[in-house]
C-alpha cells in the first residue's frame, strides 16, 4: 500500500498573518504622547487643587459654546478622516466622478475636507486666545493661564502636526505613479495618530471647560 504525499505546490499564495511594522510602531509611540499628555493632565489638576480660588477668578472668561462647536467640528473630521482611510484601503486615491458627487470621493478629497476642519479648529483656538490674552488671562497672568495655555496649547501643536501629515499624505497619493499598500499604510497611520488627538481633545475639553 502506498501512502500518498501532498507537496504543497510553489503557486500557492503564502499568508503571513504578521504585525504591520509601521502600524506597531505608531501604536507605541501613540502610547508615549499618551504619558505625555497624562503629565499635562496632572499638572493642570494639581494647579487647580492649590489655587481653586484662581480658577473661580477666570473660568468665566471661556466661550464654552464657542469651543462647544469647535469641538464638534473636530469629532467630525475623525469621521471624514476614517472614510478617507476606507479609500486608501481601496486602493483609491483620488476620485473617479464628479466633485459633488460624494460617493465617488478617493482618500485625497476626505483628506482634504479632514485638513480644512482641522485648520479651522485651530484658527478658532487661535481666536479664542486672541479673546482671552485682550481680558488679561495670559500664560504669565496666573497658574490658571500657565495651566490652560500649557494643555490646550500642546494639544494645538499636535493637531498643526496632524494637518502637515495629511499635506504629505496628499502630495504623495498625486506623486505616487502607483497607489498602492505602502501608501495605503501611510495615509492609516496618519488617521490613528489623528483619532488619538481627537480622544485626547475630547477629554481635555470636558476637564478645562465643564469640570467643576
Amino acid at each position: 500500500m502506498t501512502t500518498a504525499t501532498h507537496t504543497p505546490s510553489k503557486s500557492a499564495p503564502v499568508t503571513l498573518n504578521r504585525p504591520n511594522v509601521v502600524s506597531v510602531g505608531t501604536v507605541v509611540w501613540l502610547a508615549s504622547e499618551l504619558m505625555f499628555f497624562a503629565g499635562l493632565f496632572a499638572m493642570y489638576f494639581t494647579l487647580r487643587a492649590a489655587r481653586p480660588d484662581i480658577w473661580a477668578e477666570n473660568v468665566h472668561h471661556l466661550e464654552v459654546p464657542m469651543a462647544l462647536g469647535n469641538t464638534i467640528v473636530l469629532v467630525l473630521s475623525s469621521v471624514t478622516c476614517q472614510f478617507g482611510v476606507f479609500k486608501a484601503e481601496q486602493l483609491k486615491p483620488r476620485r473617479t466622478g464628479s466633485l459633488f458627487n460624494i460617493k465617488e470621493w478617493g482618500m485625497v478629497e476626505w483628506f482634504i475636507l479632514t485638513f480644512i476642519m482641522g485648520a479651522f479648529f485651530v484658527s478658532v483656538q487661535a481666536f479664542e486666545y486672541a479673546n482671552l490674552v485682550s481680558e488679561g488671562v495670559t500664560i504669565a497672568s496666573s497658574a490658571y493661564g500657565s495651566a490652560f495655555y500649557i494643555t490646550t496649547g500642546f494639544h494645538a501643536l499636535h493637531v498643526t502636526g496632524g494637518l502637515v501629515a495629511f499635506l504629505f499624505i496628499i502630495g504623495r497619493a498625486y506623486l505616487a505613479k502607483r497607489f498602492g499598500h505602502y501608501e495605503a499604510t501611510s495615509a492609516i497611520v496618519v488617521s490613528y495618530y489623528w483619532h488619538f488627538v481627537d480622544v485626547v481633545w475630547i477629554i481635555l475639553f470636558a476637564v478645562v471647560y465643564f469640570l467643576k
